[in-house]
Formats: C-alpha cells, sequence, structure tokens
C-alpha cells in the first residue's frame, strides 16, 4: 500500500475487507489467493528477457530469468493439486528471437497437455513467422499479441525497430487460426497517444475480432525521462473502457467469455462485460 494514497485496506475478519478513504467506507469485498500471479490461473512469465526496446518497458533494463520447460511443468502441478486451477496464462519476452520464443512456448504447451493439463491454456508472446499456427497445433486455447500503442505517430517513438503493421497482421491471421474473441491485444494508455487514434484502433482490433485490454501505463524508475509517460485520468480510463465495450458489443465480442490471461483475471484493467 501506497503511504501517500488516501485509500486503506481494512480487514473485517475472515477474508472480507473494505476499502475506506478519509474514514469512509467505499468498497467491500472478498480477498482473493493467488495461485501464481492471479487467481485460479497459473499465470507464469517465461522469459523475463526482451530483445526490443519499447521505451515504457523495464523487462530490456533488467535482464531477468529464463523459466526452463521442467520448471513451469512444474509450477503448474503445484497450481494444480490444489484443486483451484482453472487456466494456464503463459507470457515471454524476447531473449533471443520471437522464433525460438514462439517454438519455447510451444513446447511447453505440449509438455502441459501430455501431463493431462486440461484446462484453458492461452499465450502471450511476440508474432513470428506461423506463430499462431505452432501454438495452435501445441494445444493452445487463445493468444495475445500485444499492439501497445495504438497511435502510429507515437508508435514509431515508444517501440522503435518493430512494426505496428506487421503485429496487426499477425492478430487477423490469429484470429483467422484462433477464431473471434479467442484473441487479445494490451494497448497502453498514457504514451501520448490520441484519443482519436486510440478508438480507431480499438474500432479496428473489434471488427478484425480481436478483444483490447486497456492498461494504464505505469512509469518505471529504469525509464524515467526516455518517453513522455503520464497516467490517465479515471474519467479517461472508463470513457475509453466504456467505448471498448460499445464496440466489441457492435461486433458480437465479450468479455466475460475469456478463459485466460488478463480478461478472465480483472485484476489490472477495465474488463467490457464483467467490470462495466
Amino acid at each position: 500500500m501506497a503511504e501517500r494514497s488516501p485509500l486503506r485496506l481494512v480487514e473485517l475478519g475472515g477474508d472480507e475487507v473494505a476499502i475506506m478513504e478519509e474514514g469512509e467506507e467505499v468498497a467491500r469485498g472478498h480477498l482473493e489467493a493467488p495461485l501464481f500471479h492471479c487467481p485460479e490461473q497459473a499465470y507464469i512469465t517465461v522469459s523475463e528477457r526482451c530483445i526490443y526496446n519499447c521505451k515504457f518497458c523495464a523487462v530490456p533494463k533488467l535482464s531477468g530469468s529464463v523459466k526452463s520447460l521442467e520448471k513451469v511443468v512444474e509450477m503448474v502441478g503445484e497450481a494444480k493439486e490444489t484443486g483451484r486451477l482453472k487456466a494456464v496464462s503463459l507470457t515471454s519476452g524476447v531473449e533471443h528471437s520471437p522464433e525460438e520464443e514462439a517454438f519455447r512456448v510451444a513446447e511447453i504447451v505440449r509438455a502441459l497437455r501430455e501431463r493431462h493439463i486440461d484446462v484453458p491454456i492461452g499465450v502471450s508472446v511476440t508474432p513470428a513467422f506461423r506463430s499462431s499456427e505452432i501454438l495452435k497445433e501445441a494445444g493452445a486455447d487463445e493468444i495475445k499479441y500485444n499492439v501497445e500503442c495504438l497511435d502510429p505517430e507515437v508508435f514509431k517513438v515508444v517501440c522503435p525497430g518493430v512494426s505496428l503493421d506487421q503485429i496487426k497482421a499477425a492478430l487477423k491471421n490469429a484470429v483467422n487460426v484462433f477464431g473471434r474473441g479467442k484473441v487479445f491485444s494490451n494497448v497502453i494508455i498514457g504514451l501520448g497517444e490520441s484519443d482519436e487514434a486510440l478508438r480507431k484502433g480499438i474500432d479496428e482490433l473489434a471488427e478484425m475480432g480481436v478483444l483490447p485490454g486497456l492498461r494504464a501505463v505505469y512509469p518505471h524508475p529504469l525509464r524515467k525521462g526516455e518517453i513522455m509517460m503520464e497516467r490517465p485520468s479515471k474519467e479517461r480510463l472508463l470513457s475509453l473502457a466504456e467505448f471498448t465495450r460499445q464496440a466489441l458489443d457492435r461486433c458480437g465480442l465479450r468479455g466475460d467469455l475469456a478463459k485466460t490471461m488478463c480478461y478472465q483475471c480483472t485484476g489490472c484493467d477495465l474488463i467490457p462485460h464483467r467490470d462495466l
């Protein structure tokens, strides 16, 4: 809990808690125990490294670990033993190349299926040649390729060396492989993008059959001063989330039917048809 925050979490007994603001209760609920990263999911980062240099992301600066197939299988096994496992979600950076990463994650998915992990499996990787086909054949149910920024001019600045058009093409192909409503893409809000570009891009993704996940930017200290990053206001986030829900409605998509990853978790983002 941030010391400067006006909000305080108060335990009421059992797993029931209340959120207090200046002595007044503003919300009440129950704490959910996570399995790995979020409730009822083994949400696991395979590679904590990346060769790209997206200016909002701290991963390239951290040189984190890379989990082996055996380690991931062990973690999922532990989650299954709790009896609370309802989904597996695998996300990965890019240690050497997108192609290698897609094959690495596909091998893990295949190993999980061979060990009778029969819950839905979602994957989030950087798109590569035939990555959707490879991951679907391995046993994945849902997939995410992140566009990150939907303003083309801002994208060039914040994601140097990456092609927005190629990501969109990969998303379109992913819908052909996995089906409408089973493909996702994170969109970061607060990079200097215009609402006009966001709304146009959200409509474009929904029309493809892709569910956009709106994510408020987190200005990491390791990226301080590299680009403009400003947390969006609650009014802006609510407005864009409502626009996203309407876009999904127009395209016959449902956010509450997602089985894995962020749309299922709801921990960080406003999820259409679940939160609003």
